[in-house]
């Protein structure tokens, strides 16, 4: 892969977005409880993820010289903000419906903290530029074919439509920090991204169980559910294979994030955005303009 090939987009912070969400249905993907619970799941993570990729940066922030970078990491960090933003309000919409988030951010925020007080800043900011890698996939993973969320509720689609956007547009800022000023060993950086991936996969499927269960669904019900459901995300067609080779990419020792052209539909959303000031339609828009 040619390290010189590079489509960089600069972060644009954008504030105050409305995505409607105390209006959003219990199961809201397709009335199917185990694909709604599995998004759900993953929206619980990203407000304490957001923070510690924050402060993962900031552990250099002192040590950045390059008027770009700093400018970039400047705004890296008012848009995870913003993120954890949204995402604690969908959180609220869980936890509205009986479910345990309390108790899932309690554990978050502890493992968070562990991680920050006890590993190097080297490590922490491998595993945020692993975490941006896997989340900048998100765009090209939900939103590149048109079927994939078709059967989502729309207010929830525009939440992740400009989620994924903007991770696409800060996705090589946490890696330049680790190349440029943390010095990461590769091996750290390769480690970071297999076992970001399994942390995160794992805890997913626990988080959708626990809420499956608060939802009225025995074990059995359950089983059943993750045996029907799974296939969907990491089956031999499922969403998440389809991103396999640019995930694997992480791994070679000349990539850089930029390298990935950014989706075809990026401007449309931008365009759309700036037409109406609706997240829900630029997010429409960007869905309707998927292959």
């Amino acid at each position: 892969m040619n390290a010189l090939v590079k489509y960089q987009v600069d972060p644009v912070v954008r504030t105050k977005l409305d995505f409607k969400l105390d209006q959003v249905p219990r199961f809201w993907f397709a009335n199917d409880p185990f694909r709604t619970r599995m998004f759900d799941a993953l929206s619980l993570t990203f407000p304490d993820g957001e923070r510690y990729f924050i402060e993962s940066v900031r552990l250099f922030r002192d040590q950045i010289t390059n008027p770009d970078l700093k400018k970039r990491v400047a705004d890296f960090i008012r848009q995870e903000a913003q993120h954890g933003i949204a995402h604690d309000q969908m959180n609220q919409v869980m936890k509205n419906q009986g479910m345990p988030v309390d108790r899932f951010i309690a554990t978050l925020t502890k493992i968070f903290k562990f991680e920050l007080k006890n590993r190097s800043p080297q490590y922490n900011i491998a595993m945020t530029a692993a975490a941006e890698h896997l989340t900048a996939l998100m765009a090209e993973t939900f939103y590149s074919k048109k079927e994939t969320l078709q059967d989502a509720h729309p207010y929830v689609r525009a939440l992740f439509a400009w989620h994924s956007i903007e991770e696409m547009e800060h996705r090589d800022v946490a890696f330049d920090v680790m190349r440029q000023v943390a010095d990461v060993p590769e091996l750290t950086r390769k480690f970071a991204l297999a076992f970001t991936t399994l942390m995160m996969f794992n805890f997913t499927i626990y988080r959708a169980n626990v809420m499956l269960k608060y939802d009225g669904f025995s074990r059995l019900e359950r089983i059943k559910l993750t045996y029907k459901g799974m296939p969907w995300f990491i089956g031999k067609q499922g969403i998440f294979s389809s991103m396999r080779k640019q995930y694997l990419d992480w791994f070679q020792p000349d990539f850089h994030p930029s390298q990935h052209a950014v989706i075809h539909q990026y401007q449309t959303w931008i365009d759309t955005l700036a037409a109406t000031n609706d997240p829900i339609a630029a997010g429409e828009a960007f869905w309707q303009a998927g292959y």
